[in-house]
């Protein structure tokens, strides 16, 4: 990648964590709040999470938002840490809500999908149209190389990741993007990081948001993270998406 990392940084438009205003108003509040609590989760570090929850909720994000977020966080960051979170949210929230009482206000619950289909075809074919307007022109090549890396990969991805949980309402695709940005950033699998850059673009978000949550979780990088995700998200910008 040409240039020195100090150049992207400033092409980017921040610095040392510092969020222009240009760049906070590409992001409306309660997406401020989420993507802070996706990065927060990403770190696996209780008091910082607590903090960002609560202020989250101060900040008027949707109790169905943080409880998405919190679901689709076991893909990208396994049961381990989404556990933790989920116990460190109904600390916050109180007890979920009982099955088919899931109504999406406060005080836990905002399912508002049950984990259960009449039939198995119906998550293949919600997780196929998920995922192709995620992955967009790099859809079938998606496929392909799942295919080659393990025979269960394609349905696993497609129907359990796609068709189950990032395919379930109560948050927007584009939201539900830009926090897997945060997230994988700060996990820094960079080549996950450039499909999901892209994915936030094919989803929706704009250049200046995409840059915005960036800036957003910039002080939650180490200096080789930060590196590799301006150097991952200069590379997408100059690519179609």
């Amino acid at each position: 990648m040409e240039g020195s990392s100090n150049e992207t940084m400033a092409d980017g438009g921040w610095r040392n964590g510092n969020v222009s205003p240009d760049q906070r108003a590409a992001l409306d509040p309660p997406t401020v709040a989420l993507v802070q609590v996706a990065a927060a989760l990403a770190e696996g570090k209780t008091p910082a999470l607590r903090q960002r929850l609560v202020a989250a909720r101060a900040a008027a994000v949707p109790d169905i938002w943080i409880e998405e977020l919190l679901l689709q966080s076991l893909l990208v960051l396994g049961y381990p840490l989404a556990l933790v979170a989920f116990g460190v949210w109904r600390e916050i929230t109180g007890p979920a809500s009982g099955r088919g009482d899931w109504g999406g206000g406060g005080g836990g619950g905002g399912g508002r999908e049950e984990l259960a289909h009449e039939d198995w075809e119906s998550w293949a074919k919600r997780g196929a149209a998920v995922c192709a307007a995620v992955y967009g022109r790099a859809y079938h090549k998606l496929l392909l190389n799942l295919r080659g890396l393990h025979p269960a990969l394609e349905d696993l991805v497609l129907v359990d990741a796609y068709g189950k949980v990032i395919g379930r309402p109560g948050l927007d695709l584009k939201r539900r993007e830009l926090c897997t940005v945060a997230e994988i950033a700060v996990l820094g699998t960079a080549q996950q990081l450039h499909s999901h850059l892209r994915g936030a673009l094919n989803t929706g978000a704009t250049q200046a948001e995409v840059e915005g949550v960036l800036a957003l979780i910039d002080g939650d990088l180490d200096a080789e993270r930060r590196r590799a995700a301006l150097e991952q998200w200069q590379d997408v910008k100059g690519r179609k998406v």
